[in-house]
């Protein structure tokens, strides 16, 4: 299976992504976390998803402090990020309360923000992180399409979206990707039409959460019982080296050909995902995955 996709014009992610969002809690060094990136895009991993509210608003000012360390790693690498929550924080005083702003004005801050954190020029695929009831996606268009053009971003997508929002913006503004929850225990964009609409779109999903946020090995969950038995059996009949990467092949059979974020301060976690890239599922075993996380067979 390919290692890059093709999001938009110029700009290409890596299958497997990894995912920021925990990187205050693995309380590397910056010299630490530098040699983690290296040793990603070494195995594949070249592309990195932030927001800019990840780790109180500290992710990507600690992501550019270890990059600022390897210069270099930023020609080989692709840097995505999110904004659009407003969180309520002490590295951001003048918020009140939380809640959305995808203004245009708000975005061009954001991304401003962004850039000085992560010590770059540019940013590879810029997301709008929640949809926002009080979007004017006339004035949100235009301040993208300046951004884009200025160079500042690649391209641009959501996160979050379900299949009415999704569409109702990609008719104003060419959206690269939607970035949604999806795994065996929370399939629902498989089903209420999200998927399919991206489908239709010809836009490629990425997917969050792949394993269940850590459902899948917590001990006392019995759907994660059944779901490991599940995939521990494929990975025996198969031979294969870990049933971690059947779960991310679950998620990559999709017939859209997610793109999947993998949360993992472990090397060893992202060799898991990348190492999916190599198993097709068959139809039988996809959906004994699927029956094993609702406890029932299908409809």
């Amino acid at each position: 299976m390919e290692r890059l996709v093709t999001l938009a014009p110029g700009v290409k992610v890596s299958r497997i992504v990894a995912g920021m969002w925990r990187v205050m809690r693995w309380n590397m060094t910056p010299a630490a976390l530098a040699g983690f990136v290296e040793a990603c895009i070494d195995i594949g991993v070249t592309s990195f998803d932030h927001a800019d509210i990840y780790g109180g608003y500290a992710a990507e000012s600690a992501f550019g402090d270890a990059l600022a360390l390897q210069p270099s790693l930023r020609s080989r690498m692709q840097l995505i990020t999110k904004a659009g929550i407003k969180a309520v924080s002490p590295a951001r005083p003048a918020h009140r309360l939380k809640h959305y702003d995808s203004s245009g004005s708000h975005l061009r801050e954001s991304v401003e923000r962004s850039l000085r954190a992560l010590r770059t020029d540019h940013i590879d695929l810029f997301l709008l992180h929640r949809p926002d009831p009080l979007m004017d996606e006339d004035d949100l268009a235009r301040e993208i399409e300046k951004l884009v053009s200025e160079g500042k971003i690649g391209a641009f997508g959501v996160s979050n979206f379900d299949a009415r929002d999704f569409d109702a913006l990609h008719s104003r503004v060419p959206l690269a990707t939607n970035q949604i929850e999806l795994s065996p225990f929370h399939s629902s964009p498989i089903e209420d039409g999200t998927l399919a609409a991206m489908k239709a779109a010809r836009v490629t999903p990425m997917l969050w959460s792949p394993l269940g946020g850590g459902r899948l090995f917590d001990e006392s969950d019995e759907a994660a019982a059944r779901v490991r038995d599940v995939l521990r059996r494929v990975q025996e009949e198969r031979g294969l080296a870990s049933w971690i990467s059947v779960a991310y092949a679950w998620g990559l059979r999709l017939p859209s050909r997610p793109v999947a974020i993998a949360g993992t301060q472990r090397i060893e976690g992202m060799r898991d995902a990348i190492q999916a890239l190599d198993i097709e599922l068959t139809r039988d075993e996809w959906f004994a995955v699927w029956e094993a996380a609702r406890g029932r067979e299908v409809d």
